[in-house]
């Protein structure tokens, strides 16, 4: 799989952290603006590049037996990754009100929350034989990267784009899994 494909991936990937990462700055005062941001960057980049090794682990033992379907499956796992992105940024119902912003316990709950979706995608590439360390390096990155710059524009843009970076997220991830449906189906 070309790196340019896992960069999207990533940003796809990224767009739950981003989102939250940009309502916590919205939230946060200045002076805790810069601690919040390192935290939120590794918190969240680092479930990112976790998740997919644990995925990967677990996809890599059924490869053999499931060869003939792996473009569909990571297809189907894409999709239904992207499209629970999009419906939750259209109708999902946020609580987290009662956690303190700044805690870890916070953090930790958002991260493996957020990073489900990278989990099954580590699964996904077990089935199309990607380089998971590069694949995991480059999502945990770009995460941590996305999630730090978030937290500092949250004040400026926080209401206006939360919603609609799931969503673009979302459709990124769609179009990747056609793309990786149509390349092995020689559609192009």
């Amino acid at each position: 799989m070309p790196i340019l494909l896992i960069i999207f991936i990533a940003i796809g990937l990224a767009m739950d952290a981003f989102a939250i990462s940009l309502t916590t700055g919205l939230k946060v005062s200045e002076n805790e603006k810069k601690k919040i941001a390192l935290k939120a960057g590794i918190y969240f980049g680092g479930f990112q590049a976790l998740m997919p090794l644990i995925g990967w682990s677990l996809g890599y033992g059924f490869n053999q037996y499931i060869q003939e379907l792996d473009h569909w499956i990571a297809f189907i796992l894409l999709s239904i990754v992207g499209g629970k992105m999009i419906y939750e940024s259209l109708f999902g119902d946020e609580d987290e009100e009662n956690i303190d912003i700044n805690s870890n316990k916070r953090f930790l709950i958002l991260a493996i929350a957020t990073s489900i979706d990278a989990l099954a995608v580590g699964v996904s590439f077990a089935f199309l034989n990607v380089n998971i360390l590069t694949a995991a390096f480059i999502i945990g990155i770009i995460t941590f990267i996305i999630s730090l710059i978030a937290v500092y524009v949250g004040k400026i843009v926080g209401n206006l784009l939360r919603n609609k970076a799931e969503i673009v997220g979302g459709i990124i991830l769609i179009l990747i899994g056609f793309q990786i449906l149509a390349e092995h189906l020689k559609l192009f």
